[in-house]
């Protein structure tokens, strides 16, 4: 028999939080890779957009196992495998750097912004179902086709949207409105994803899910990513040139006006 299955066993305050933290990494992500666009120089340049890539991918690994706090089959208890939800953050890490450090060295062409946009949003969909391949329930899990094409399409046009939005947006209340979009984008591939489950049982279990325990384990995944996206945030607070969008000063900025030098003969 099919189970019913609930993405909002605490009601909305796992997708609000979730959506918070998406929004959270995608303001970090933007402000990183907009210091290191033709401002970086060197390992400055590298170290920018690599926190870039952790914030955004964080953010985005957070949103979903917030989000999946949430899941709930009723007759059947929900667990994860640890080492598979923890490879599932790496991979997402590591295909979000991918596309970060694309634009962030190679600019925004079509060509560049295109191919990163489709390894990211398929990186960021790989994330969401490797995550949904560590939930062990006592059932077998299906997914509707039609709906999980549906959200790959929606994680590679957010991809690919977040990455132009890191090369072309500036100030800061753009970056914000931008990050607020991201967070939208995120949070609805996430949910268009969780729209394709459906569990089927063999036998009705009279305990349901533990929730209790479920909600711990959670809370121990998350516990680094949510240091790591607190370390960010203080790094760009105290960095007066991403929270204002101004560039390194260097002499030639402002050239000496003519006559200002002291007479010499």
């Amino acid at each position: 028999m099919t189970a019913e299955v609930s993405e909002f066993h605490y009601g909305l305050i796992t997708p609000i939080a979730a959506y918070l933290m998406a929004c959270l990494g995608s303001v970090l992500a933007l402000r990183c890779t907009t210091r290191s666009i033709g401002r970086g120089r060197g390992e400055r340049k590298l170290g920018w957009l690599a926190l870039g890539a952790v914030s955004l991918g964080c953010g985005i690994w957070t949103m979903h196992f917030i989000a999946m706090i949430g899941f709930s089959v009723d007759g059947a208890s929900v667990s994860y495998d640890a080492g598979r939800t923890l490879l599932s953050l790496f991979v997402c890490i590591a295909v979000v750097a991918v596309g970060v450090f694309l634009v962030g060295y190679r600019g925004s062409s079509p060509v560049t912004l295109g191919t990163a946009g489709v390894i990211t949003g398929l990186g960021v969909a790989a994330m969401h179902y490797l995550g949904m391949a560590a939930v062990h329930t006592a059932g077998a899990v299906h997914y509707d086709t039609t709906v999980v094409v549906l959200s790959v399409v929606i994680a590679v046009v957010a991809a690919t949207a977040a990455l132009w939005a890191a090369v072309s947006i500036s100030t800061v209340w753009a970056t914000v409105g931008a990050a607020l979009v991201m967070g939208a984008a995120v949070s609805t591939m996430h949910y268009t994803g969780m729209a394709a489950v459906s569990v089927h049982v063999a036998q009705m279990q009279t305990g349901g899910q533990s929730s209790t325990s479920l909600l711990s384990f959670l809370l121990v995944m998350l516990a680094g990513p949510v240091a790591a996206l607190i370390l960010a945030g203080a790094i760009v607070m105290f960095d007066p040139e991403v929270v204002g969008g101004q560039r390194d000063w260097h002499p030639t900025d402002h050239p000496e006006p003519v006559g200002s030098r002291p007479y010499t003969s």
